[in-house]
């Protein structure tokens, strides 16, 4: 009698850690797509910086413009009249 209760409490360990492997393996599993899926994230936002810093280095520099040749002459104004 002491021999199949100790067989059985065996069979409900080794039942219970494969249910424990299981039921583990499928939490991690849902656990390590959402970190791919940040990763994948992550490197479509360093490219597209990457894309924006490499842009705004090499925007060319606005030509100087050119310089007025006339002279705007005030009128005078007298004070006191």
């Amino acid at each position: 009698m002491d021999i199949e209760i100790i067989g059985w409490i065996w069979i409900g360990i080794l039942i219970g850690a494969v249910v424990g492997v299981l039921v583990m393996s499928l939490a991690s599993t849902a656990r390590i797509g959402d970190l791919e899926a940040e990763i994948l994230q992550g490197r479509a936002v360093r490219e597209a910086l990457k894309e924006e810093i490499f842009r705004l280095e090499n925007q060319a520099k606005p030509k100087p413009r050119k310089r007025r040749n006339k002279r705007i002459q005030a009128n005078k104004i007298e004070v006191g009249k």
